[in-house]
């Protein structure tokens, strides 16, 4: 168990509910949280007897922090999925990359670190009709990502296992989570549902497995927790087609074709569709299946919420209004195939 533990990111959702979960936890001595930002009052009340340190991880003083505090347990969580307001692509690559190899270079010269904790992302898989039903985290992406954060997380990965390697005494921890959905984080993953007219891309209907956004921080507690190293798929349980999530979102599906759904679609959508990254355009075209086999039996995780039940609490943390009630659907497919069964002497 850890007895000292350093989350970054802490102003940040991931990393600031990271810190809260973890300060609820009598068994863990102190629990450090490092950003460059101060978190907003509300956090740092949830945070609780949390030590909060204004600190960048790019700086060489992050050494002080981690050997003058002993950490045993570092859960890096200060991942940018878009360039910041006011930078543009090199800053978000020196936030991520360069981040990272500083914060990981100290950690492994500081004898008193045990385990480091990575978020990251299914988006490494990338997105292509090649692709298998299920990833397992053996796999490699058959096309190679095209969005900036795919090929960040790509780069950072490398650097953990290189740590790994270099110090076998350190679980190195990769926790690769699915998208993510809440009624918190209703403006990000799969905002575009907010159009009551949704464009998809004709010919596909992309198979979606998601994660609640309670279930994300929980793994990452879990993982900060006992994690015995390796690489994780973090997923709720289920699939959800495109057309399915459409429907249940009560909006209308407007079928394109692919060219159209990254141009087009984008100047119907407005502003929405516009902050698409690489990664939620290829998603929204192929989708993505992750084998969570060893994030039950090695992590010991087991989500609380499986796919449908995700998406279904994001679309009332989003508060849409419905352009149809999805029931009416429901109930019309129900009696077309019933007068088809009735017309062909097919009996249920």
């Amino acid at each position: 168990m850890p007895n000292v533990v350093m989350v970054t990111g802490a102003s940040r959702f991931f990393g600031g509910n990271v810190v809260s979960r973890l300060a609820q936890d009598s068994t863990i001595e102190r629990i450090i949280a490092v950003d460059t930002m101060t978190p907003s009052r509300d956090l740092q009340r949830r945070m609780g007897r949390a030590e909060f340190v204004r600190a960048d991880i790019r700086n060489p003083l992050i050494r002080k922090v981690i050997s003058g505090n002993e950490v045993d347990t570092v859960v890096h969580a200060a991942m940018l999925s878009r360039p910041p307001a006011g930078g543009g692509r090199a800053v978000m690559k020196d936030l991520n990359v360069l981040g990272a190899m500083q914060l990981f270079a100290v950690c492994q010269k500081s004898p008193s670190v045990r385990r480091v904790v990575v978020r990251s992302t299914s988006a490494v898989y990338g997105c292509s009709p090649k692709d298998p039903a299920k990833f397992t985290e053996e796999m490699s992406a058959r096309t190679p990502p095209r969005g900036w954060f795919a090929r960040d997380m790509i780069e950072i990965e490398g650097f953990v296992r290189g740590l790994a390697r270099r110090r076998p005494d350190i679980a190195a921890s990769i926790l690769r989570f699915a998208p993510i959905v809440g009624p918190r984080l209703a403006s990000r993953g799969v905002q575009y549902l907010h159009s009551p007219v949704t464009p998809t891309v004709f010919g596909r209907d992309a198979r979606m497995q998601l994660l609640h956004e309670e279930d994300a921080v929980a793994a990452l507690v879990q993982a900060a927790r006992m994690a015995p190293g390796g690489t994780y798929n973090i997923a709720g349980d289920g699939a959800l087609a495109l057309s399915q999530a459409v429907r249940r979102a009560g909006r209308i599906e407007l079928p394109v074709p692919f060219l159209l759904f990254r141009t087009a679609g984008r100047a119907l959508m407005g502003p929405v569709m516009r902050e698409f990254t690489g990664e939620q355009l290829d998603y929204f075209h192929f989708g993505c299946g992750l084998d969570t086999t060893r994030m039950r039996t090695v992590l010991e995780f087991v989500p609380r919420w499986t796919t449908v039940q995700a998406f279904d609490d994001f679309i009332g943390g989003a508060a849409l209004r419905p352009v149809f009630d999805p029931t009416w659907i429901d109930a019309a497919e129900k009696k077309l195939l019933g007068l088809l069964g009735a017309g062909t002497g097919a009996h249920s």
